[in-house]
Order: structure tokens, then sequence, then C-alpha cells
């Protein structure tokens, strides 16, 4: 059974540098998002790609070992060191796997890109158990991208900096904001716009740009919540602890 808009396959694309701290957690909550899917739309098959950017920790060793027990995950390891070029690659292999892959070792019918999904996250974030079907039920109402909330993990953050934040991004449908942590596109729409920057900061607006020039359908729901590390000293340049590190300034 097709899913979503006839929706067959759903990629998630996850990008990584030194994140052997959060990987487990982020990965563990991304599957049990898949197996969500597969509960609801059996038909609908989910891989999940990490992207190993430059990792000098931990992280290739966590990531190995999910793998090796859930056949789902691809591990990539790459030497880009920027955040664009990592979901560019990530997009590209989960792509090449979705149109090409294999049944009994026989090439399968190509899945056309309108039925490919793209639902994009980061290492160091915790998606929700509907992530996956929530975007699946408006790629359904005729949505090509989902723009999806993020909310910091209170751990470890002055209650001063969390008040501000929730000041700023009160819960609400059709919201202003955009993250790579909680960002959906149909494959077709995502080409047609031309990808993700190769950039090494706001890829995830640079996508969005080009898909609104492009006449895509964006959704943006607060109803599919990421939390996100609250750490103001990130991985990427003007990334989003870059954003909660210029919220806490007085």
């Amino acid at each position: 059974m097709a899913g979503a808009d006839g929706i067959q396959h759903v990629a998630v694309v996850i990008p990584a540098h030194n994140e052997e701290q959060h990987l487990e957690d982020a990965l563990g909550a991304v599957r049990v998002a898949a197996d969500r899917v597969r509960g609801e739309w059996p038909g609908v098959g989910v891989q999940i790609v990490l992207v190993l950017d430059r990792c000098t920790d931990s992280s290739a060793a966590v990531a190995a070992a999910v793998a090796g027990e859930d056949p789902r995950c691809l591990v990539l390891p790459l030497s880009f060191r920027s955040v664009g070029k990592s979901r560019r690659a990530g997009v590209r292999a989960a792509l090449k796997n979705a149109t090409e892959s294999m049944c009994d070792g026989e090439a399968a019918a190509i899945v056309p890109m309108r039925h490919v999904w793209v639902a994009n996250t980061d290492a160091d974030s915790c998606v929700p158990e509907n992530w996956l079907v929530r975007q699946l039920e408006l790629a359904a109402g005729g949505a090509d991208a989902v723009l999806g909330s993020v909310e910091p993990d209170g751990y470890g953050m002055h209650h001063q900096l969390l008040a501000r934040w929730h000041a700023r991004h009160l819960p609400t449908e059709n919201h202003p904001h955009v993250y790579g942590a909680n960002l959906g596109v149909r494959a077709s729409s995502y080409v047609a716009a031309g990808g993700f920057p190769g950039v090494d900061f706001d890829e995830d607006r640079g996508l969005v740009d080009r898909l609104r020039s492009s006449g895509a359908r964006l959704v943006a729901t607060d109803t599919v919540r990421v939390i996100t590390s609250g750490r103001t000293v990130g991985r990427a340049p003007r990334g989003f602890a870059a954003y909660l590190l210029a919220l806490a300034a007085p």
C-alpha cells in the first residue's frame, strides 16, 4: 500500500560532525518514528542516511553500532566540514537508493521522485514519534514541503535564556521559522528547486527560499516539534547554537 499522496519511500537525512554525546538518542528517536510509519503505512519504506562529516570523536562507532542492528540505517562518511554540502550529499545518496532499490537481487521498479519524501533533522535533536507520519499526512493534503518547529532542550540552559526563547517562539501553525532539524520535502520539489545550497550555514533557509521561488506548496506546523540541543557553542557557524548565544546576550 502506498502512503500519503502516493508516497512510497521516506528518506531521513541526518548530518553529523562530532556528535557522540547526542547521536545515539537522535538515531533512536528517528528509528521510533520510522517504526510508526511501518505500523500505519506498511507499504512505505524508510531509510535513514547518516552523514558523518569529518568526525574525529566516537560518532562513527556509535553509528556503526546502530547500523549493525538496523538495516534501515546507512552511514555515509565524508570530509566536507560543511552542513550544506553534507545535507546535499546525504539527500543525493538517499534518492539514489530510493530510485534504484533492489528486490531479491533484481532491480525493482523505479520509484518516481514525486513519491519519495525526504525528512531532514540534526544529530543533536530528537524527533517525536509521529514526526514522519504527520509529514505524510500533510503530504496527503498537497504539501510539497513541511516546515516543522523546534524547542531547545532545557536541561543545562539558563532559565532566562529558555524564557527568552519561548517568548519569541510561540507555538502556532503557519509560523515563520525554518529549521534544518525539522524540515521535510517531496523529492521532486527538492530536485526542481535545486536542492540544498552547498554552504556552511543557513542551508535550510536557502532551500526554503528556492522552494518558494519554484512555486512549491509549503506548510509550516507546530504539530511535530523537535527537541534540539540547547547548547550555545555549536558545530556550524551561525547555526542554531549561535542564535541561542545571541539571544542570551543582554
